[in-house]
C-alpha cells in the first residue's frame, strides 16, 4: 500500500471519528473525558473537535495528489499532538483508562501522520 492510499484511509478514520463527535457530542467524548461530557461547554468543544477532524480528513480525501495531501496530513499530526498534550496535562482529572487509550491513539496517529508526510 502506498503512502497516499494509507493517508486517505487515515483521512476516512478522521471523518468517521469527527462525524461521530458532531452527531453525538455528549456520548462519544465520554470515553475521553468521562461524565464531564454531559456538560454543555464540553459538548461545544466536542463539536469543534469533531468538525476539525472531519475537515482535516476531508482535506486529505479530496487532495489531488501527494503534494496536496501533505499539508492536511501535517495538520492532522499537529492536531493529534495537541490532543495528546492536552490529555497528559489534564490526566489527573480524566479517567485513567481514557488517558491510556487517548495517549496510545494520539501518539500513534501523530507518528503515523509525520511518517506519512515524509513519505508523500
Amino acid at each position: 500500500m502506498d503512502a497516499l492510499t494509507l493517508a486517505r484511509l487515515h483521512g476516512v478514520v478522521r471523518v468517521l471519528i469527527g462525524g461521530a463527535h458532531v452527531l453525538a457530542p455528549a456520548r462519544i467524548p465520554a470515553a475521553w473525558v468521562g461524565r464531564d461530557a454531559r456538560r454543555a461547554g464540553v459538548q461545544v468543544f466536542a463539536l469543534a473537535f469533531g468538525a476539525r477532524d472531519a475537515a482535516i480528513g476531508g482535506g486529505v480525501l479530496t487532495a489531488g495528489g501527494p503534494d496536496a495531501a501533505r499539508p492536511w496530513v501535517l495538520a492532522g499530526a499537529a492536531s493529534d499532538a495537541a490532543d495528546l498534550l492536552a490529555t497528559l496535562r489534564s490526566r489527573d482529572d480524566l479517567p485513567r483508562l481514557a488517558v491510556a487509550g487517548v495517549t496510545a491513539l494520539a501518539t500513534t496517529s501523530t507518528l503515523l501522520g509525520l511518517w506519512l508526510a515524509r513519505e508523500l
